[in-house]
């Protein structure tokens, strides 16, 4: 165990040496090049977190040398409390973009959107017809999830706001138990918001969404969006590179029994990825065992609770594995696992796929395998526009900067201006 205090780069120079591994051949493991490594350890280049991460690999020191990299404090998550009564507003652009924001923040031109919910819509349908239009809502659910597959969240949020509210108006003067099943979809249309928000690059209204739909279920008692409130908040941080607080969020999560075996299965994966991010393998590994024995627990949910999380992916677990492994320094292996499992993934979940997809391509570039990187990234280019993801461009922030020190190979060349030009951000 490395002493406190210890430095970096001697404590690298230590373990390499004691392990009777030369520069060159530390290079080979980490695909860093000699020279490089040889700034590290004489301290004329301060190292990086991924640089540590395959050090630790490479080494086995089992995320000691990760622990002795000095990172900057992660800035405060977004706040975004949520009061009774709240106008919020769609900032609607000439060429088809909006962006969600406050009333306090209003300017010329948005289009209000009253979040008061009041009995009008409820009188409106008649209280006979509440069971049929409650059906007719959870299938717009589905739809709206399955337009979120693969279209921007731009095309996607004010159908899901408008119907978050109408079903709150709807439930105003509904009576149970049809007032409880349509506070829970509405809730869920709120969350589902909250994950198109985050999508579009607006933390502030992700957490608020994903706050509002916890408030929105409480008086069905349902403690489900409660406990997965706290894995979305967790995903926000996991993006945030904040693996602390990543791992204690997570940790909330699974503090209660109270909710199905999915939705623990789900906050297990979060606190693995935490555990990935702080170079900590043996508790990422015990983690993620843990999340596939919950995550085969059949979906314990009822006629109107779609099912929670990612429904696109076969074998999920597989899948976050793979992200963890890199993370941890491993590229080659998630490599190795990415290009089994993400050809399984729907045509149709163009979301995924370009998830996914970006994750793999990194995973090559960080193996040193840079044509197969370059291929891969190219074919993703265009669904990366269509669907306009603001979390996939942190993973292709990475790849461009991974892609750059092979800034004179040919291939790298040819891709890397295109990369760039994906990296443009669009606000909601």
């Amino acid at each position: 165990m490395a002493a406190q205090g210890t430095s970096f780069g001697p404590e690298l120079r230590r373990r390499r040496t004691t392990a009777g591994l030369s520069l060159t051949q530390l290079a080979a493991r980490t695909h860093y090049t000699k020279g490089y490594l040889s700034k590290i350890e004489n301290g004329t280049k301060p190292p990086g977190p991924d640089l540590a991460r395959r050090c630790d690999a490479a080494l086995g020191s089992g995320g000691e040398l990760a622990a002795l990299v000095e990172r900057p404090a992660p800035d405060e998550p977004p706040v975004a409390e949520v009061s009774g009564s709240e106008t919020w507003t769609i900032k609607l652009a000439p060429d088809g973009g909006a962006r969600f924001l406050p009333a306090a923040d209003e300017t010329e031109g948005a289009t209000p959107l009253w979040l008061d919910a009041g009995g009008g819509l409820s009188a409106a349908v008649g209280e006979h017809r509440i069971a049929s239009t409650l059906a007719v809502f959870r299938a717009q659910f589905d739809q709206a999830r399955a337009l979120g597959r693969w279209a921007s969240p731009a095309l996607v949020l004010p159908t899901v706001i408008a119907q978050t509210h109408t079903l709150r108006g709807l439930a105003a003067a509904a009576r149970e138990p049809e007032r409880g099943r349509l506070l829970f979809l509405a809730a869920r249309y709120a969350e589902f918001a909250g994950w198109m928000a985050q999508e579009a690059g607006d933390e502030r209204a992700a957490a608020w969404w994903t706050r509002q739909s916890v408030r929105i279920a409480a008086p069905t008692g349902s403690a489900v969006l409660a406990v997965y409130s706290l894995v979305r908040e967790a995903e926000i941080s996991l993006y945030r590179d904040d693996a602390v607080r990543v791992i204690e969020l997570a940790h909330e999560a699974q503090s209660t029994t109270r909710v199905p075996a999915r939705v623990l299965g789900l906050a297990a994966q979060r606190e693995a990825q935490g555990h990935a991010l702080y170079g900590d393998y043996d508790n990422c590994r015990r983690t993620l065992d843990r999340a596939a024995e919950l995550l085969a627990t059949p979906p314990a949910t009822g006629p109107d609770e779609p099912i929670i999380g990612s429904t696109t992916v076969s074998d999920l677990n597989a899948m976050v594995t793979g992200w963890c492994l890199h993370d941890l320094g491993r590229p080659a292996e998630a490599a190795e696992l990415l290009d089994r499992e993400v050809p399984h993934i729907a045509e149709t979940a163009l979301r995924s796929r370009v998830r996914f997809g970006v994750r793999r391509a990194l995973a090559h570039a960080s193996a040193g395998e840079v044509d197969h990187a370059c291929t891969l990234s190219g074919d993703l280019l265009d669904l990366i526009d269509l669907v306009d993801s603001a979390t996939v461009r942190v993973d292709l922030r990475r790849l461009t900067h991974t892609l750059a020190r092979w800034h004179t190979h040919g291939q790298v060349r040819e891709v890397y201006p295109r990369l760039t030009a994906a990296l443009r951000t669009n606000t909601f």
